[in-house]
């Protein structure tokens, strides 16, 4: 085999490898938003087919063959195709490391896992939900022992998502937001709250629809390439490349906020995916290198940006067309007030900018807590209420609104949480850069985010998976990674809105 006939036949692999993972997401969204009630054992055994195959792709001796021959030669590749040679070989020799049907089991549990959560938060029933998060919870304990026994299991973990992540990196992260959040929110607590009364009402879901839509166009995506569904919990999905991206969103009458902000959030993820350079289509390059910058991008986009005055200012003219009779006797300056308001609160992902990293914090000790064996995951509902009563101070009515909201655990997102707490500290930095080049507030006064959404591509979007999170991160800011310039955003922000003794 020559070296051009091996790089041709990379293409190849990854070609493949990326049409199962279409067929895969595409399965899988068709279960979290249109598929009838009764079908989940069907998409499980589709699943389970295709886990096996893509398995066998990925582990086969002629594609580990040609890896291994590919990585010997190295120095004559590319810099991209060094990447994404590494990227396979790590991830085979993974993958290597667990029994096939065992990975095939895998998937069928995350089908089944899936459709129990939404049935026990429906009733909001964590006895439903509990058998089979235990084995959810067993399976990625068993993974990290076969494929890093070397490591403590949650930190095996905690790297999936950001590369180089451990609980000691963890811990020492959410010392310094606890150190600087917890005292700024004892302030802002003293202080008279701030009136979000223009948020409330009856917002149709048409009305809220429109207002989406208006929404991605606002912000930049390229609704030929990128679509909006409904579901429970909203999430984004890439199929098979950036060329294809679909983002979801929930409605609530009472409160048009809600599905505004996930909108933009999610929005936030898919003009990362969708801004990957066309070039790494259809390798392990394309779309987002971590679950820690794509959440910079995604908490970016809907807290620096969307709850910021300027584009407060742009916004309200918007809502006011299209909510005419809500936003009558109402101002910009109310709305920038309402949608920042502080206070605890039972959702996440409902959490205003200050309070939101104490339910990432929460679930980060919960998880690292299972996977040492010092809580069960019986005693979860428990531990969840004790812990919103002492970091937030509010009592938890029912599973619902409690260790039943989130879909990370039924999703197998283990060790995903912490990427949302770093990706908001990450893009307070990605903005302090941005600044010296882009005039942030002026765009977003006219709503304008092409130089926003410029600056993105050419430092962070574009490149994909090509580099490691943290060298991407000091790239495209010349700095190593501080925390502190985030609680700083957060203390000269609310010191501001609430009126704070400096």
């Amino acid at each position: 085999m020559t070296l051009e006939e091996a790089r041709e036949q990379l293409k190849t692999l990854q070609a493949k490898m990326s049409a199962y993972d279409h067929a895969t997401a595409l399965i899988y969204y068709d279960g979290c938003t249109a598929a009838p009630k009764g079908t989940a054992e069907n998409r499980a055994q589709t699943l389970g087919v295709l886990g096996e195959e893509g398995y066998r792709l990925a582990t086969g001796k002629e594609t580990v063959a040609l890896l291994e021959f590919l990585d010997a030669e190295k120095d004559k590749l590319t810099p991209p195709e060094q990447r994404q040679v590494f990227l396979l070989l790590k991830d085979i020799r993974e993958m290597q490391k667990i029994p096939m049907e065992e990975y095939v089991a895998l998937q069928r549990l995350m089908v089944k896992a899936d459709d129990v959560w939404h049935t026990a938060k429906e009733t909001s029933d964590f006895a439903l939900f509990e058998p089979v998060l235990a084995q959810v919870f067993d399976m990625h304990k068993k993974i990290a022992g076969w494929v890093a026994p070397e490591k403590a299991p949650y930190d095996y973990w905690l790297d999936k998502y950001e590369e180089g992540l451990t609980m000691e990196k963890c811990d020492a992260f959410f010392a310094t937001l606890r150190e600087h959040i917890v005292p700024l929110l004892r302030k802002v607590q003293a202080k008279p709250q701030l009136d979000n009364s223009i948020l409330r009402g009856s917002f149709s879901d048409v009305k809220q629809e429109l207002l989406a839509h208006r929404l991605m166009e606002l912000i930049g995506l390229d609704q030929e390439h990128v679509a909006l569904s409904t579901t429970e919990h909203p999430f984004t999905i890439s199929f098979g490349s950036h060329f294809d991206e679909r983002i979801t969103t929930h409605y609530y009458k009472e409160d048009f906020s809600y599905s505004m902000f996930s909108v933009i959030h999610e929005g936030g993820h898919a003009l990362y995916d969708t801004g990957s350079a066309d070039e790494l289509a259809w390798t392990v390059l394309d779309g987002g290198v971590s679950m820690g910058i794509h959440e910079s991008q995604s908490r970016f986009y809907e807290n620096i940006l969307a709850r910021s005055r300027p584009f407060c200012e742009y916004l309200f003219p918007v809502l006011e067309e299209i909510f005419p009779e809500d936003m009558a006797g109402h101002t910009a300056e109310e709305l920038y007030k309402a949608v920042n308001r502080s206070e605890p609160s039972l959702i996440r992902t409902e959490a205003d900018e200050l309070t939101y990293c104490l339910h990432v914090m929460i679930r980060y000790e919960l998880e690292r807590r299972l996977f040492a064996d010092e809580l069960a995951v019986h005693d979860l509902p428990g531990e969840w209420n004790r812990l919103y009563k002492e970091y937030l101070g509010i009592d938890v009515p029912d599973d619902k609104r409690g260790v039943l909201q989130d879909s990370h655990w039924s999703g197998g997102n283990i060790g995903y949480f912490p990427s949302y707490a770093l990706g908001s500290a990450y893009g307070a930095q990605f903005l302090r850069k941005m600044r010296e080049s882009v005039d942030v507030d002026g765009c977003l006064r006219r709503g304008d985010f092409g130089p926003i959404n410029d600056w993105n591509r050419e430092h962070i979007w574009k490149y994909g998976s090509t580099y490691r999170p943290g060298e991407l991160f000091e790239r495209a800011t010349g700095e190593t990674f501080d925390p502190t310039v985030f609680t700083s955003y957060l203390e000269e922000k609310y010191t501001a809105l609430y009126g704070l003794e400096e």
